[in-house]
């Protein structure tokens, strides 16, 4: 018999509300010797999807008014019996109320145990099961979206559709080879080859996915550069909401590396304000600068802004000729003055390039559009099903690999029975993507990785 697990799944801290999950054959029991219901009725005796109100009690001792919700199996999230007791918010009365349903019997849960409970039994598919986590820990509308189309079953049924294929071919060429006397039509290659052939470029479309779901979810080691008094605190602080950089016409004002986690267009930007990219004499402001360079050479996306009410500068020209070949839009800022700038030398050497005002706001829905391609996000709907995790992406890579070596397979000649047994491979491989046919050290290191309480 599992044993009865129990944990606080609300976060820590104070709050309005704390919720301490218990789940297992005996969570009624336990639930039930900690819980005194106001209206005399035993949470053994409540039905499923039904609540009351009471008090937590340990021994004689009060600890605080709770609702205790009741699901009974299997219609509930790990589809075991399971109460959540509702009490007020707080480090102190939630840990209080878990202490007291542990020592009345339940075990502490480890960490994402209640969902490794509701994969075991069968309420959802690894993918689904996977997918809990990033809709926890979505710092976006669109990793969000991702998340919930993985947790309805999107990749799964992209996956699936794959492996019936699959599966349809192999057991053809299972059935000709085991039985030839039954008169099965013999096996048209020209029909497997074009079957494995939309296999391959539906998991090679899946695979593409993952960057941008990764980029969604991560975010993007965003760095501003230019020289001093471009505007570059300026936008940063449009981007953030907040005064995070300090702004004013002195050159030199930003001396280190000022962060900040934004969200612009639905993509996570771990944006970094870095120092004026210039020649300076001064030591500690040359210090920031060579920071500023460091990071443009390991940034996933840099925002070079230019003065357009300026002309270029040698500070501006070397900052462009550092950006070759980069991942690199190229803000033209001030756009609300006069413009002297030389955008034509900018646009032959910047593939991306937009205008805006960081004073007044304007153009960055244009900025926008522009960071969407770069990563790779335009075009991508995250709703469709994508491939979340490394797990999911070298499963997915092998399946592909096997399914490619069956295609030289049968160009070369080699006997079907071989191809046969490459395909069956590919198949496996598929089967452990959703989690249907998985070590139990897999599933260990996928839940691993959850909070507890979830």
């Amino acid at each position: 018999m599992e044993k009865t697990i129990a944990a606080i799944s609300t976060p820590n801290g104070a709050g309005g509300m704390g919720v301490i999950r218990i789940s297992g054959e005996n969570a009624l029991a336990v639930a039930e010797s900690v819980f005194s219901s106001v209206s005399g009725k035993k949470i053994s005796e409540m039905k499923g999807y039904t609540a009351s109100f009471g008090k937590i009690m340990d021994d004689d001792e009060m600890i605080d008014e709770a609702v205790a919700l009741v699901f009974r199996a299997p219609h509930s999230y790990t589809g075991e019996d399971v109460v959540e007791i509702s009490c007020h918010g707080g480090m102190y009365v939630t840990r209080r109320v878990l202490r007291a349903v542990i020592s009345h019997g339940a075990a502490p849960a480890g960490p994402g145990e209640f969902t490794k409970r509701a994969f075991l039994n069968g309420k959802m598919g690894l993918t689904e099961a996977e997918s809990v986590m990033d809709i926890i820990s979505a710092n976006g509308e669109q990793s969000a979206r991702a998340a919930l189309g993985i947790k309805e079953g999107r990749l799964r049924r992209k996956i699936d559709e794959v492996r019936t294929q699959l599966i349809t071919q192999a057991a053809h060429l299972a059935a000709w080879a085991d039985y030839p006397e039954d008169e099965i039509p013999e096996v048209d290659e020209t029909e497997l080859k074009a079957a494995l052939y939309d296999s391959a470029e539906k998991l090679s479309a899946l695979l593409k996915t993952y960057d941008a779901g990764k980029l969604m979810r991560e975010g993007v080691d965003t760095v501003i550069a230019g020289k001093p008094n471009v505007g570059k605190s300026t936008l940063m602080n449009l981007l953030s909401g907040c005064e995070r950089s300090i702004v004013t016409n002195i050159p030199g004002t930003t001396r280190d590396i000022i962060e900040e986690t934004v969200i612009l267009g639905g993509i996570p930007l771990r944006l970094s304000d870095t120092a004026g990219i210039r020649t300076t004499d001064d030591p500690v402001e040359s210090i920031g600068v060579s920071r500023a360079r460091d990071r443009l050479l390991s940034a996933g996306l840099v925002f070079a802004v230019f003065d357009a009410s300026i002309p270029l500068t040698d500070d501006d020209r070397e900052l462009i000729s550092l950006l070759e070949n980069a991942p690199a839009v190229a803000v033209i800022n001030k756009t609300d003055l006069d413009v002297k700038i030389d955008d034509a030398f900018i646009r032959e050497r910047i593939k991306h390039v937009v205008s805006i005002s960081a004073k007044n706001g304007s153009g960055i829905s244009e900025l926008e559009a522009q960071v969407s391609q770069i990563v790779g996000a335009s075009g991508l709907d995250t709703t469709q099903g994508i491939l979340a995790t490394e797990r999911q992406k070298a499963d997915a890579q092998k399946a592909l690999t096997l399914i490619e070596e069956a295609r030289l397979a049968l160009d070369a000649g080699v006997t079907l029975d071989a191809v046969t047994v490459v395909i069956e491979d590919a198949i496996d491989s598929l089967l452990e993507l959703t989690g249907e046919r998985v070590t139990e050290a897999v599933v260990d290191k996928v839940f691993s990785q959850f909070c507890v309480g979830k």
